[in-house]
């Protein structure tokens, strides 16, 4: 699932070099964090965040029900965090 989630960010994202993506699993959890340059936000997130809600959901349905879920958290190198929950409960 990491792999699809370095693709889809890497598709927006000018400044490829300087992503970082730490990986945290918890009881029924698996956070990503995206760690982007501040130039690299926007470009992620979209507009009213539109690409964070689609990967969002493209990371749901690709997820096993069996499996743990998926939340990326996309965040500005020293600044602002953006959650992307998977959870259906989320939208």
């Amino acid at each position: 699932m990491l792999e699809l989630i370095k693709y889809i960010v890497e598709q927006f994202a000018e400044d490829k070099e300087h992503i970082e993506y730490n990986v945290h699993e918890k009881d029924r959890v698996i956070e990503v964090s995206v760690v982007l340059s501040p130039s690299d936000m926007g470009k992620v997130i979209g507009k009213q965040g539109k690409i964070a809600k689609a990967m969002r959901t493209i990371v749901r349905a690709a997820t096993p029900a069996s499996s743990k879920r998926y939340v990326i958290e996309i965040c500005e190198r020293g600044g602002e965090t953006v959650n992307v929950d998977t959870s259906d409960d989320a939208e």
